[in-house]
């Protein structure tokens, strides 16, 4: 098992005991019961506790870290920062936002960490929280009609509902490089990173990786340590953050005008969940020099506006497309003056459609990487080929000398969080032989021969969209394979429409070895979502078997 210098202990294992999870703790309970147990503790988890406790239910709630916020709790690697803007990436919960304030448009890691205390102070979640409690089995029990959930550390809860908010990113992935073992610097995977940080001063930092993790790693170490080097495998197409500060007043401004029509309209029927829309025109409908000014706009507003509130065939028209990436690397281009690091980390000839991989934001990704000290290595020509002692090896036989290893490789997406806990239905099946051949769900929430278990932001669910189960009143309710065939279907159809299956990412899977290659995601915005799913509770649960 991998280890990191200071910790003496797996990467998988970093994090303090909590003693809700210790056995002379009077509040440890071994043998559990409850009308609901939910799985995970972030936004999504603690968002179902209070609903249901409102609805009279008793809820607990197993969180693996040792503490509310879930992927905050972990995302403690440097220059960690949300992508959604103030206040999209908040509850909508007037007891919460009224009286709370964020010093930025973007917060970081400390300001989420302490948005989830005020939450905690507002909503009284940890008292029925049990912490450092990871799932590693669960049944459904037909006499009882109740899940037995198994624990990592021998305990067992009964349950009628089981209702998971693992997230997207539950499982973190970890490339099998020969020799990682030997290194003798430090090294971390992002999501692991330790909380009380690592010293990069002076020193000489690899980042392997370029999704949202690698460029914030990449940008804000290289403030400090003596190089960085960033392995390239397919190099992100980073937007502008165009971070700002934000004061009270303004903030009590937007909550007198503003922050009500944002939690009520805004977020649930904009496709993306966000402040802005695609407009209703085409590409092609504006003038070159119209477009041209509108990209600008975009472009200055920062964001994800360039992606997200661009003309609305961008994902579905190739030419479209690549009018928006020819715009988005003459800007990037113009701020690499280094003409190899430009030729990598943003080439004339796009690698992908734009907006088919996640982009990422940045604030000076570029230009701290186009410093002489600053490394960037192409892992397709030159691919790593193993770890030494000193550092790592790639496939031209040159040994790249380091003091600091950022794992920065991903997670096993979407649905590898749910494969890495032993679900097994009715017939004893575990889930991860179930999803072998393709991952089928209901509706993007349920699935076949699992009664009574829901999930969010899971596989086949727009991420952006929160939407809980309301069914707790029913004693039994399973979908049933011919509403998850159906589903599936109307996922792929929609996918199909758009650029994304042309491109290889974790969107569809791609990125871990083995993993059948599909649309993940639904690709139909949160409207149509929405739509859908109450259709089906409008029809009297339509594709559920209910007793």
């Amino acid at each position: 098992m991998l280890r990191t210098t200071g910790h003496h202990g797996s990467l998988r294992d970093i994090g303090a005991t909590n003693e809700n999870a210790s056995p002379n703790n009077e509040n440890y309970v071994k043998e559990l019961e409850t009308d609901v147990l939910i799985v995970g503790a972030g936004f999504g988890g603690i968002y179902l506790m209070h609903n249901l406790r409102q609805l009279g239910s008793k809820c607990k709630i197993f969180q693996a870290s040792t503490n509310l916020g879930s992927i905050w709790h972990w995302n403690c690697y440097p220059g960690a920062r949300v992508g959604s803007q103030v206040p999209i990436y908040e509850y909508s919960l007037p007891e919460i936002w009224k009286d709370w304030y964020c010093s930025c448009r973007y917060p970081g890691t400390d300001e989420l960490r302490q948005y989830f205390d005020h939450v905690e102070k507002k909503l009284d979640i940890k008292k029925d929280c049990a912490f450092n409690t990871r799932v590693v089995g669960a049944d459904f029990d037909k006499p009882s009609g109740k899940w037995i959930i198994e624990t990592e550390d021998g305990r067992t809860a009964k349950a009628k509902y089981m209702l998971l908010a693992l997230g997207f990113a539950a499982k973190r992935h970890f490339p099998d490089w020969p020799g990682m073992q030997d290194f003798e610097g430090e090294i971390h995977h992002s999501s692991f990173w330790p909380d009380a940080g690592v010293d990069v001063k002076g020193k000489r930092v690899a980042v392997i990786g370029t999704g949202s993790t690698g460029i914030q790693i990449a940008q804000e170490t290289s403030k400090e340590a003596a190089s960085v080097t960033n392995f390239v495998r397919t190099p992100n197409l980073c937007l502008p953050m165009q971070q700002i500060s934000l004061t009270r007043e303004e903030q009590d401004r937007r909550k007198e005008t503003e922050y009500e029509e944002i939690f009520k309209n805004n977020r649930l029927n904009i496709f993306a969940g966000f402040q802005y829309d695609y407009i209703e025109k085409n590409t092609f409908d504006d003038s070159p020099e119209e477009r041209e000014a509108f990209y600008e706009k975009l472009w200055k507003n920062g964001g994800f506006e360039f992606w997200l509130a661009n003309y609305k065939d961008l994902l579905y028209e190739n030419k479209a497309n690549r009018e928006a990436y020819n715009f988005w690397a003459k800007k990037t281009r113009a701020r690499i003056s280094d003409p190899v690091k430009r030729e990598i980390l943003a080439p004339l000839e796009p690698l992908h459609a734009f907006g088919t991989k996640r982009p990422s934001l940045e604030q000076n990704y570029y230009e701290m990487l186009d410093r002489p000290e600053n490394q960037v290595i192409d892992c397709k020509k030159t691919p790593i080929e193993r770890f030494t002692k000193e550092g790592i090896v790639t496939t031209d036989g040159k040994l790249h000398k380091f003091d600091v290893i950022a794992l920065a490789t991903g997670f096993d997406s979407v649905t590898g969080g749910m494969k890495n806990m032993g679900l097994r239905n009715v017939d004893g099946v575990e889930l991860s032989d179930t999803w072998k051949s393709g991952t089928y769900t209901y509706m993007g929430m349920t699935l076949s021969g699992f009664p009574n278990m829901f999930f969010l932001y899971g596989a086949q669910g727009p991420t952006a969209f929160s939407n809980g189960p309301t069914c707790v009143e029913i004693d039994y309710c399973d979908s049933t394979r011919q509403a998850e065939e159906e589903w599936r279907e109307k996922v792929i159809e929609l996918s199909d429409k758009t650029l994304f299956p042309q491109t290889k990412s974790w969107y569809m899977g791609h990125n871990i070895p083995g993993k059948v290659r599909e649309q993940l995601n639904f690709a139909g915005g949160c409207p149509l979502y929405r739509e859908l799913t109450q259709a089906s509770l409008d029809k009297g649960f339509e594709g559920f078997i209910t007793a």
